[in-house]
């Protein structure tokens, strides 16, 4: 027992022990038994061939002060539960809904939030042969069923999400790489859909669907190669960032349809993706056993954490640990509205644009606030790591400064860094008027200082509206209205030559194209002729080096707060909430821990609640 104790905090020999409570500055984070929830069975689901475990979380908003309720997929089955938390002792004699299906698997689902309440919610999952459900799980109604004959994409979804602030767009992803934007109102069609060319950029294009009365999907993005594994919406609901099987992150302006940056991998495929709460930074997570820090506003690397033994498979910001304070208010120039930017809220609610804020201050020496940003991962190697993002990785005192940073020893398939000193390179910022690629990084040597234009795309600037999407109804948060797209969709469909859905091999050219081909030199003018990009795939290592995939000795090196083990099978859920933070497993048991001081609000009444007792 002493030698796997000490295996277990040195990180070294595998071993058995799971881990059921771990300790941070906060204090101790310690399992709630009674809080598990899986299948009323409690018997380890056996994940051979299956889907992830996936969990999605929902609040509606009932008098009672228990509104949360929590959805997960095992296999072929998806429940619908009371989640009682810290609160109460979980009770799965009596699931809301359980539904079970034949010939296909859930594989992800999302909850729209703004439309719950105690008497409906809406659920989207999706499938692994390709369809899309629209579920009630109170009312255990089934509304619609989107892609139904497989005519849109035949692949597995990936990855399903409702646009922010909207109460009828959605956005799923394909294991074929693509992306399709559905409105709930409209059907999909009888037939195979055909496409007409949006707009196009490095590696990637958008089309709408060319049909004389609208239908979905709205449009379909083909994004990088391989599958689109997970993508994330801003804060603020203006951008999106895509992981991908072929390595690379991809930002984009979610309005504009333009790409905003990208990032490479150090090997292998980003499974996984997640936003600061303010926006300002993209953690990326996949086969390279790393977690990766991109800063938006630089479009550059600016961390890279090792702790996992394997790949990592979910990252999360722990929006209600993640820190704020003002160091020195009396200095602060600008307008109250500039001010009240800069006080981060976070919680519940959504963060502001992801432009406001430290950006106006960053590129000089001063900082206005001491900032920490807390987020976590969970891996297949069982593992779950937390991560402090801190002052001197955010803002180095001066260029090409030195910083002290943990080390971590690197596994044989990476490298070690070039000690513990770590030379970061922070260039100051260029900034015009001249959005056309300039914010996506360049392939040029790290040692070189590039100007990169920091100026972000706004909303399309075009009043145009049409009929598409006008059933959308919009919340003020996600800065999409009911007009998103149709402007892009109206003003840019007579500028693109159309392209149809089967007329693979011009797609395929489109795809290859070479990824280091400058993007100013591709969407620099309207009027170039896309078909002429060079096509040629890329090479992994042409970008090791590069802005794109600094050296790990070119950039600092986290080190875990803490690494444990707390499971017997892969990990495939991470999600922080006020109380407790949840965590999955594929056997299909989820797992909720309490926050350092909340464990006894269930401890006091765990004697009075068993397993088998009622839904309350």
């Amino acid at each position: 027992m002493l030698i796997s104790k000490m295996a277990a905090e040195g990180g070294g020999k595998e071993m058995n022990e799971i881990k059921t409570q771990f300790t941070t500055r906060e204090g101790v984070y310690k399992l709630l038994t009674h809080s598990e929830y899986s299948r009323p069975n409690r018997v380890p689901f056996n994940s051979q061939g299956s889907n992830p475990v996936k969990v999605s979380f929902v609040n509606v908003n009932d008098q009672s002060g228990n509104g949360d309720r929590i959805c997960f997929n095992v296999g072929r089955e998806l429940y619908f539960y009371i989640y009682k938390g810290v609160r109460k002792a979980a009770d799965l004699s009596k699931p809301i809904d359980k539904r079970i299906y034949k010939g296909t698997q859930p594989t992800c689902h999302d909850f729209n939030h703004l439309t719950a309440t105690a008497e409906s919610v809406s659920l989207l999952v999706g499938f692994s042969a390709g369809q899309v459900q629209l579920i009630d799980p109170i009312k255990k109604e089934t509304s619609k069923l989107f892609n139904e004959e497989r005519l849109i994409d035949k692949s597995r979804v990936t990855c399903v999400k409702w646009v922010p602030g909207s109460e009828s767009l959605f956005l799923v992803s394909h294991a074929s790489g693509n992306m399709y934007l559905y409105n709930v109102e409209h059907t999909c069609g009888t037939t195979a859909p055909h496409y007409q060319l949006l707009k196009q950029g490095e590696n990637y294009s958008v089309h709408t669907c060319k049909s004389k009365s609208t239908r979905n999907p709205l449009l379909k993005w083909t994004v990088g190669e391989g599958a689109l594994n997970e993508f994330a919406f801003s804060p603020d609901g203006k951008f999106l960032a895509c992981v991908s099987q072929d390595g690379f992150l991809r930002v984009f302006n979610f309005d504009a349809v333009e790409l905003h940056g990208t990032m490479k991998s150090y090997f292998g495929g980003l499974l996984c993706v997640c936003w600061s709460p303010d926006g300002k930074y993209i953690v990326a997570g996949g086969e390279d056993d790393l977690v990766t820090v991109w800063s938006f506003l630089d479009c550059r690397v600016i961390a890279r954490g090792h702790g996992h033994k394997s790949w990592v498979s979910v990252v999360a910001f722990d929006h209600y640990t993640t820190s704020v304070e003002e160091s020195d208010p009396m200095e602060f120039s600008g307008s109250d509205e500039d001010f009240q930017d800069q006080m981060i809220h976070f919680g519940r609610d959504r963060a502001n644009s992801t432009q406001s804020r430290l950006s106006k201050r960053n590129s000089t020496d001063s900082r206005p606030v001491s900032v920490t940003y807390r987020f976590g991962s969970v891996g297949q190697d069982t593992q779950l790591c937390l991560w402090d993002l801190t002052e001197d990785i955010l803002f180095p005192h001066l260029p090409l400064s030195r910083t002290r940073t943990h080390t971590n020893v690197m596994n044989a398939t990476s490298p070690p860094p070039a000690g513990a000193t770590i030379i970061t390179n922070t260039s100051s910022n260029t900034t015009n008027g001249n959005n056309s690629g300039a914010n996506t990084p360049g392939i040029n040597s790290l040692s070189t200082a590039l100007p990169r234009s920091n100026s972000l795309p706004h909303s399309a600037a075009t009043t145009t509206t049409t009929t598409t999407n006008n059933t959308n109804k919009a919340g003020s948060g996600g800065g999409i209205g009911s007009g998103i797209m149709d402007s892009a969709i109206a003003t840019g469909v007579s500028k693109f030559a159309t392209l149809s859905l089967h007329d693979r091999k011009e797609r395929h050219q489109e795809k290859d194209h070479k990824r280091n081909h400058s993007m100013g030199h591709i969407s620099s003018k309207s009027s170039d002729k896309l078909n002429l990009l060079t096509k040629t795939k890329t090479d992994p290592a042409k970008t090791l080096g590069t802005l794109l995939c600094p050296r790990m000795e070119d950039v600092p090196l986290l080190e875990p707060l803490i690494c444990k083990k707390i499971a017997h099978e892969r990990l495939t859920v991470l999600i922080f909430l006020e109380d407790c933070l949840v965590t999955a497993c594929q056997e299909g048991f989820i797992c909720t821990w309490a926050r350092p001081g909340k464990v006894g609000l269930l401890s006091s009444q765990n004697q009075a609640s068993s397993p088998s007792g009622t839904v309350v």
